[in-house]
């Protein structure tokens, strides 16, 4: 990772992935609540800003580096960090191999494949990354594995999702959940700069109290003119560092309560403020950390299978819950491919092939990746690409190119002879 100065507008302007609280059962109605709102794009072609959840990606990985960087110079120079700031520190090589392999597991040609949204905060993203920043904004960065199985079963009684959607899941999980730790650090990153501010300021009128109390008056008009935020960060780090000093300090105490009396509150709500937005940020931190541990302990081979409506209509097939994991993915991949070319959908292509396989009482790999293929092109009314048909008509006229090619070879062989003799004077 390389280190990028932080932006700190921006970076205010995004609050964690933090909704309401919601149970399993709650989870599994949201599901189909959501399933409801969402609104497909009919193209899937990206304009020219190509692949946000890349770019993003890359920006998430710069507020991290630069919060990071920040911190351990706070610790250097002896300050204390927030407990949030801490989590990120301690765990900050876990965030690094996390962002490499959203990196290696999101190549631009994958998420372009992913049916996207039309509408919405998401609109332009995959449909995948919203269903991954709804679980992890209402956990507060807390995955649950049987809460996620439940939300995107109940999704899917409303829309089905296609495999490369349900494969694409926990990939996306983990760019929400770097996006959460990027938005966490930010607000950490702003907080540290606002209270090294109300230091600063603090420690300069600590020394001219020291040395000419009267001069205060000018110290606390030049903090006046500078503008200094008046954030819960600032506002308690300068109370903090003033409060019981002396009578001399005051001054500068009371400008405060006054700017923040213009706004409706006082120093004991902002103090209070910070100590609620430091508890709430450490939370999500932690759990947004966990849920990455929690990503690389998962066997989606299960979640997915479980969750398929393709596999759920394979598994009609007596033969084919017997087969292995790998013979089983083969399947649903040709599955896929045909679908792209259908206009059937995944698990209409996949009741097809059951279907002509009950019919003829024959194992549905006969019709999938055998003989009967053909025949269930044509039942799903598949438009096959120029390379595959032309490929598909060598093997099926294997023979008779074989013997038309050496005939052709004969031919133009001949032909260069007999020209050469007739140019010789031979008739």
């Amino acid at each position: 990772m390389v280190a990028t100065p932080l932006r700190r507008v921006p970076a205010l302007a995004e609050a964690p992935l933090r909704a309401e609280l919601y149970s399993a059962d709650q989870m599994e109605r949201h599901g189909e609540a959501l399933a409801a709102a969402h609104r497909l794009r009919a193209g899937q072609r990206l304009g020219p800003r190509g692949d946000r959840l890349l770019a993003r990606l890359s920006e998430n990985e710069s507020v991290l580096v630069a919060t990071g960087e920040l911190l351990k110079a706070a610790v250097t120079a002896g300050q204390p960090i927030a407990p949030a700031g801490e989590w990120l520190l301690d765990n900050f090589h876990l965030i690094e191999e996390q962002v490499r392999t959203g990196k290696r597991h999101l190549p631009k040609a994958y998420s372009r494949e992913l049916p996207r949204l039309s509408e919405g905060p998401s609109a332009g993203l995959p449909r995948a990354y919203d269903i991954a920043l709804e679980a992890i904004a209402h956990g507060d960065g807390r995955l649950d594995a049987e809460s996620l199985r439940r939300f995107v079963a109940a999704y899917q009684t409303l829309e089905a999702l296609k495999l490369g959607e349900l494969w694409a899941i926990p990939i996306m999980l983990r760019l929400a959940l770097i996006e959460n730790l990027r938005r966490v650090a930010a607000r950490i990153a702003a907080s540290t700069a606002e209270r090294n501010l109300a230091g600063e300021w603090a420690g300069r009128m600590i020394e001219i109290a020291g040395r000419d109390a009267k001069s205060l008056i000018l110290a606390t008009a030049d903090m006046a003119r500078s503008g200094p935020p008046m954030t819960s960060s600032f506002v308690a780090e300068l109370a903090r560092r003033l409060q019981g000093q002396g009578a001399a300090l005051a001054l500068p105490l009371t400008w405060i309560e006054q700017r923040l009396a213009e706004l409706d509150l006082t120093i004991e709500q902002l103090v209070q403020a910070q100590t609620q937005e430091q508890a709430a940020d450490q939370v999500s931190m932690a759990n947004s950390i966990g849920s990455l541990r929690l990503l690389a302990a998962t066997d989606w081979r299960e979640f997915v299978e479980e969750l398929s409506v393709v596999e759920r209509a394979l598994r009609e097939d007596a033969a084919y819950g017997a087969m292995d994991f790998a013979t089983r993915d083969r399947y649903r991949h040709v599955i896929e491919k045909m679908a792209k070319a259908s206009p059937l959908a995944e698990g209409e292509v996949a009741r097809e092939a059951v279907r002509l396989a009950k019919a003829r009482t024959a194992h549905v790999g006969f019709y999938l990746i055998d003989q009967g293929l053909p025949e269930l092109e044509r039942a799903t009314r598949v438009r096959l690409a120029l390379p595959d048909a032309l490929r598909r008509a060598g093997r099926r006229h294997a023979l008779g190119l074989y013997l038309g090619a050496i005939a052709l070879a004969t031919g133009i062989l001949t032909a260069c002879l007999l020209t050469d003799a007739y140019a010789g004077g031979a008739r």
